[in-house]
Parts: structure tokens; sequence; C-alpha cells
């Protein structure tokens, strides 16, 4: 129906100044033509008074204002404010309520569709993506059997899901829910985890490896929709859109990664979705708290629980939600128009929705994996002694309660991620040169000690009466497979020189005062503290271990040692007494002694927020020891300068010529030109700011906002679509925000990190750049001022340049087959080890 006509007088009043307005269409690319001359007329109006103005404040912000990643505030009212003793001069904002100037242009909810052209031609603007989708699968799935061996890290993660699915117990440095997805794929594909996945080893035909593969590889088909849909949110033009699902297509790096049973195509995916729920969310801001913004709020907390519950790389990208929320209750708390309460459900939502939220989401994969994982396995050595108890399979119920002098004893450090104290028959190359005693995350003979009583003590007799360890009492522990004693003497440790060095001395009958310990009891995680303790109880009493002569404590605080220590942690003797140092506490973890009667499993429990924490320490003290070995050549590591270059890739399998090879390494035009980006973004924003600065004007919108304002007045009043402009500098720097912080806060910290690295750490990095591509070329050529002939020629070479460059280089992800040799095409620059 025809709206009804009104009519409109847009007289002034000769009490304001008057103001002339372009007359020309309303633009509806993302920048506003800028002003080439300026003249006095044309300055703001702020620059045109002499009055005094230093008692007023400026308090209506119009979109575009701000610069920051929200460039206007909520409103609450829908009409113009002047307040009393305010600026009047400042710059208007829409009478219809407040709208962010950047990220995607809003558009009504067509009407219901009445036939199929119409359902069609609403949805028309989805068939790119699903073209691309299709053209995702073909190159995922292509040739995904080829190699039917044990692939890279297939060895890990394959293993770690084959424990899923027989329940055992196992421990890895990242958290569980990617290596749960590997198990629900083989649960999937019939697999009954018994392949132990050995590297390079033949996959049998009771391993439907190829299943698993293709279902893992379906993360990485979802990568290209998500860019597709994540330009559209930040508001690119289409050009720039098919440019990010062109670049995520071809890049094969990301193909080849995703294609086999690894955790990076999870780990990618989960941070794709929360860069795109983030962008959804952050073009709900103009109607705040509504079910939308509920919605994507809420999806980018639980997509930040589920990447940070792949790989701990998924941090980076929360740090890049954390830095947008941040500026986003800045600008809010810069409105003076927004209520207190306001501001209030606006941090509420923030805490609830950005913090607790993605914690739960953590903690339940970790619950889950404790209720799966109910058998003893490999990993149990990794978690509390209580915490084992309760494993089907373990046999600490068998543990006699109370030790007595005689029994024989395994000591678990208490301190988080510590492990079992520990000797071997190797020796330190320095201090003493004796026998070393470490901790050690694995069962093992050589983790058992014996319970003496001290040299000037008859020796213990099996005939005599039964003797308990109580507080207080001085012993001797032997070890058992060696005979030699726990000794510790005024020699400064190997790695903390200020501690002592501990040791294995002497053997059953030869031995001195420096092999007797004080038994300090802590306090008891049943029975209470130590006031009502007075024998040792197997896995519930702590206690510290003090030197008779030195006066020094027992300690293990994941200090890891060298090659030459097998990386197993420092044990030390540490001087100062301090009574809360948890990396002081022991308990007696496995309990053998003859002469005493099992004890009881009801005395056993462990909660789950202390093996949760336990676990998570452990992992964090595993990761940081994996260090680059100055005495190995790691051919596969790489340094973080090598990867925005590509200067070196990564071999994923044997070399032989009769199987296929895979090497990890990305299509060269991809990660060039997203690395060139970065530079030309920050270039261009030093350049606006110079500019800004000299008082030029290039991407300023305030001549055209006043009367865009008052035509999406009048169109609303009319009943017509609402127009929106996106702001040009709001929207370059939103943009280029996202892009760069995403970038730098997923590079940087590999700088800083002690571990050794790989190229594919680079991969959740390089998505940022390319989305820092497509907006620097959107910026620069398809939303500029340029012939629509000139965009065409653009995109065409660009993308012609990034297919043929893909296609050249497919082999690497689809598998090179035959002699290396015949594929001298591939070398394109000289690499080290290919």
């Amino acid at each position: 129906m025809r709206p009804s006509q009104v009519q409109i007088d847009f007289e002034t009043s000769s009490d304001f100044e008057e103001i002339s307005y372009p007359t020309s269409p309303l633009p509806f690319s993302h920048s506003v033509p800028p002003t080439t001359a300026r003249t006095d007329d044309s300055l703001p109006l702020h620059h045109m008074s002499s009055e005094d103005t230093s008692a007023r404040r400026r308090i209506a912000k119009g979109p575009g204002s701000s610069g920051g990643f929200m460039s206007s505030s909520d409103y609450e009212t829908n009409t113009l404010q002047y307040d009393d003793h305010k600026d009047g001069h400042s710059k208007l904002r829409p009478p219809i309520g407040g709208r962010v100037s950047s990220g995607r242009l809003h558009k009504p909810f067509p009407t219901p569709p009445t036939s199929i052209s119409d359902f069609i031609h609403q949805n028309l603007e989805h068939l790119p993506p699903a073209i691309y989708t299709l053209l995702s699968c073909w190159t995922r799935f292509h040739k995904i059997g080829l190699a039917d061996i044990v692939v890279w890290d297939e060895a890990h993660f394959g293993k770690f899901g084959s424990h899923y699915l027989k329940r055992e117990f196992y421990f890895d440095v990242h958290p569980p829910l990617g290596k749960m997805l590997v198990a629900f794929a083989g649960l999937l594909s019939g697999y009954d985890g018994n392949f132990e996945f050995k590297s390079g080893e033949k996959y049998p035909d009771t391993v439907p490896y190829v299943a698993m593969r293709v279902m893992m590889a379906t993360f990485g088909v979802a990568l290209v929709p998500l860019g597709w849909y994540t330009a559209v949110e930040l508001g690119m033009s289409p050009w720039s859109c098919h440019l990010v699902a062109v670049m995520v297509l071809c890049d094969v790096a990301w193909l080849c990664i995703s294609r086999f049973i690894l955790l990076d195509s999870m780990l990618l995916f989960f941070t794709f979705t929360t860069v795109f729920f983030l962008t959804k969310f952050h073009n709900q801001q103009y109607q705040s708290f509504s079910f939308d913004w509920w919605l994507w709020l809420a999806l980018t907390g639980i997509s930040i629980g589920c990447v940070t519950s792949v790989k701990w790389v998924g941090l980076f990208v929360t740090a890049v939600v954390g830095i947008y929320t941040m500026e986003d209750l800045w600008d809010k708390f810069g409105d003076l128009r927004m209520s207190t309460r306001n501001q209030l459900r606006h941090w509420g939502a923030r805490i609830l929705c950005l913090i607790l939220l993605p914690i739960l989401v953590y903690m339940t994969f970790f619950k889950l994996h404790f209720l799966i994982l109910n058998h003893t396995g490999p990993g149990d050595a990794q978690m509390s002694s209580l915490f084992q108890a309760h494993l089907v399979g373990n046999d600490f119920w068998r543990n006699p309660l109370e030790v007595a002098y005689g029994s024989k004893i395994t000591l678990k450090n208490m301190g988080w991620g510590g492990g079992l104290l520990h000797s071997h028959v190797q020796t330190y190359p320095s201090g003493s040169t004796q026998q070393q005693v470490t901790c050690y995350h694995y069962k093992d003979d050589n983790n058992h000690w014996l319970v003496l009583p001290r040299w000037n003590e008859p020796a213990y007799n099996p005939n005599d009466e039964l003797k308990f360890v109580k507080n207080g009492d001085v012993i001797r522990l032997q070890h058992a497979p060696t005979t030699r004693g726990l000794h510790s003497h005024p020699i400064p440790a190997p790695i903390t020189k200020l501690n002592y060095e501990v040791s294995c001395y002497g053997n059953s009958t030869v031995g001195d005062v420096h092999d007797h310990w004080v038994i300090e009891i802590v306090d008891d995680i049943r029975q209470g503290k130590k006031e009502s303790l007075n024998r040792i109880r197997s896995l519930t009493t702590r206690v510290r271990l003090r030197h008779e002569v030195l006066g020094c404590y027992l300690l293990a605080a994941n200090k890891v040692l060298p090659q030459w220590g097998f990386k197993q942690i420092e044990v030390s003797c540490v001087k100062e007494n301090d009574p809360d140092d948890i990396h002081t506490y022991w308990n007696v973890e496995s309990h053998w002694n003859d002469r005493l009667p099992a004890g009881d499993v009801k005395h056993y429990k462990s909660p789950f927020l202390r093996d949760f924490w336990h676990l998570n320490v452990a992992m964090m003290t595993s990761n940081n020891a994996l260090v680059p070995d100055p005495d190995k050549d790691d051919i596969l590591a790489s340094h973080p300068t090598d990867w925005p270059w590509l200067r070196l890739g990564l071999r994923m399998c044997g070399w032989g010529d009769r199987q296929p090879k895979y090497y990890l390494l990305g299509t060269p035009l991809v990660w060039w030109g997203g690395t060139l980006s970065l530079t030309v973004f920050v270039a261009l924003l030093g350049v606006y700011l110079v500019r800004w600065q000299r008082r030029y004007v290039d991407m300023d919108a305030s001549e055209w906002l006043s009367f865009l304002f008052l035509v999406n007045y009048v169109m609303q009043r009319c009943g017509m679509v609402t127009l929106y402009l996106l702001v040009g500098w709001a929207h370059f720097l939103y943009v280029g925000k996202v892009a760069f912080y995403g970038w730098f806060l997923h590079y940087a910290p590999f700088f800083i990190m002690g571990r050794v690295t790989y190229l594919h750490h680079y991969l959740p990095t390089l998505y940022f750049s390319v989305l820092m591509f497509a907006h620097v070329m959107d910026h620069c050529i398809f939303s500029a001022r340029w012939k629509e002939k000139t965009k065409r020629l653009v995109f065409g070479v660009t993308t012609f340049a990034i297919v043929a460059n893909f296609w050249w280089f497919r082999g690497m992800a689809w598998g090179i087959e035959g002699p290396v040799n015949e594929y001298w095409g591939l070398q394109w620059r000289k690499l080290e080890y290919i």
C-alpha cells in the first residue's frame, strides 16, 4: 500500500546558523566522500565561535564520533536533547535512536515469502557462500584417504581418542574438548579403540581412519562460510567478502591441517566462530538487551569456552574479545545520557556471558573428561592420590591405612602438578655427582622407598613388634631398587642454586646423619588439623620432611631438569621454612605392608574443583617443559619470525618415494598478502592521523550526518525503509582493530614463550591477516571512488593469482606421490628440510 503523503516544513529560525547540505544522492559505500578543500564555512561550528566553552560539556555523541570499537552509545530517547549549561553545538544524533557506525548495514527483516521465487530472491545473498562451501567440501575431502599410515600428530590425538573409547585415564598438555571430539568421531565410525596409533604405522582394516578424517575435515569445511559471513558482518563490500572466502578456501596450510586426525581444525573452527559471534553481537548494539543481543553475546561466551577447551591458544582470541569489551564499556561509561542502571546492566551482562559462561563451559568439559575416564590408565600419576583411588582398576583401596616402619611406599608431591619422588642410577653431572633424585609423573619401580629407623637406632626387624610412624619421628627413606638412602648436604641444587642438593647415597649398611628426615604432619584431608593426628595415613595425610641436620625441607617446585635429568622435576632442600609452601607437602600414595590390613575406600574422596585445578596446573607445567633441546636439532621446529613470510614449512611424514608425502606450507600469496596488508594498514593509519592533526578531512562525515538523520526521520514518519550510512573513519578503525589486535595477540606471545614452536602455531593468526588484507583492499579499492571496471580488474587479477597459487602447491595438502625430485617446481625457494 502506498504511504500517505505528508507535508513537511523545513523552515529554519534566524536564531540559528543556517547550514547548506549536499544535494547529491546518498552514497552507499562505506567511505564518505572526502572534502577536497577546506574553507572557514566548512569548519565545524565550534571552530567558528570565539566564545569560551571551557565550562561546557559535550554530551551528544553521534555515530562515528568516538573512533573506537563502538562509535555510538545506546540512546534512551528518540528526541534531540539540548541540556541547559551544556554544549548545544554538539554533533546531532539520529532522532530515531542510536546506531553503531561500523559493521554491517542494518536491514529490516523481509516479509514472509509468498512464493518460491520470493523465497529465492530473498535468499540470493546466501548463494555465494553455499557455492564456496561445496568447493570447500571438495578440497577438504579429495583424496583424504590416500595416506593409509599414521601421519604426524595423529600418533598422539588418535591414541588419546582410543583412551576415551576404552575409558582409560591419560594425560596431555591440551584441554579435553578436541580429543573428546576425536573420540566421538571414532565412536560414530565404529572404531573400538584398540589401535595404538604408532607414528608411520599402517592402519589396519579395523580402524575407519578415512571416516574419522572426514569428520575432522568437516570443521575445516566450515571455515569458508564462516569467513564469508564474518566479512559480511564486518561490513565489507561484496568484493572483499568473496576475497576472504577465496583466501580461506585456497590456503594450502589450512587445507592440509584439516585433513588429518588433529586438533587444529577444531581450534580454527572455534576461533572463526568466536570472531563471527563477536561481529554479530557488535551489530546488535543498537538494540541492547534484546533477544538477538543476548543470543549473540551468549554465543560469543560459549565459543570462547570451546576454543580454550581445545587448546590454550584460544586464550588469544579471548583477549581480542576482552579488548573489544573494555573499549565498548569505556565508551558507554562516557555517555552521560545513559543511566547508572543501564551501565550496571551492561557490566553485568558482560561478566555473565563473557567471563562466567566461558569458565562454566571450560569446567564442564573437564567434568565430562573425569566422568568418561574412570579407569586407571597411563596418566594416573599426574593426578592427586585421592583422585586415583577412585579409578576402576586402581589398587589404592588395598593400601594399609596407617604407615609403619618397614612399609614400602611412594611419596607424591602435593604441589599443583607435582609428581612422585623418584631416583635412578644416573648421577648428577656436577655438584656431588651422587645418584639423582627427581620427581617423576609416571608409575615406576624407581618410585619405591622403604621407611626405616635412623642409623643410631636398631635396624628394622620384621619380627619385632609393629611400630607406626608418628609426627616428629626421625626416619630414613631407602630407595628400594638401589638400596641408597635419601640424602642432602650443603651443596647447591643443580637448578635452584639457593637450595641444597638432594641425592641418594650409601647403601643398606653405609650412611650417615645426612640421611635423617624429621616427619612434620601438616593436616589430614579427612581428619582435620594436625593437633588431632598422631599417625600418618596413606593418601589423606599431608606431611613435610625436614632434614635433621640442615633444617631444610624437601621440595619439588616444578623446576625442569635438563636432558641429563630426563626433563624430570628437580627435587631440592629449601632453606626457608614456609609452612604454606604446598610444594613442600607430601603424601603417601602407594603403600605396601604385609603386616597391616587393607584400608577402607570410603576414606578416599577427591573434590572436583581440587582435581580440576590440579590437572590444569599439571598441564601448564608439562607445557612449559616443552622447551627446545640444545643437544638436539629439531628439523620440524621453526621460529616465529619464519612464519609470516613462509621461510620454513613443516614435514608431516616420511619422505620415501613409495608413500604419499605431506608438507605443511601455506599458499604464499595468501600469507605474504596478509603480512603486507598489516604494514599497509599501519601506514594508512599513520598518514590519516597526521593529516587529521593538520586539519585535513579524509573520512569525516560531519557534513552529512545532520542531513542523513533528517532524511532518516522523515522516512520513518512516512513508513519507508530506514537508511544508514557507515561512517568511514569509525568503520576503518573498527575492522582494522579487530584484524590487527587479533593478529598481534595471536602472534606476539610466541616470542616470549620458552616452549618449542612450529609453523602450525601461526594458523589461527593467519585468519586475522586475511581479514586485514580484505579490509585494506576494500578501503583502498572496492569501496573507494574507482571505476567499476577497475574494481573488477583488481578483484579478478587478485583472485586468479590466489587460485593459481593454490593449484600449483595443492600437492602438499593432497599428497605428493612418487619421488619428490620430480616435483622441482614446488621448491619455490630454498628450503632446508623438504
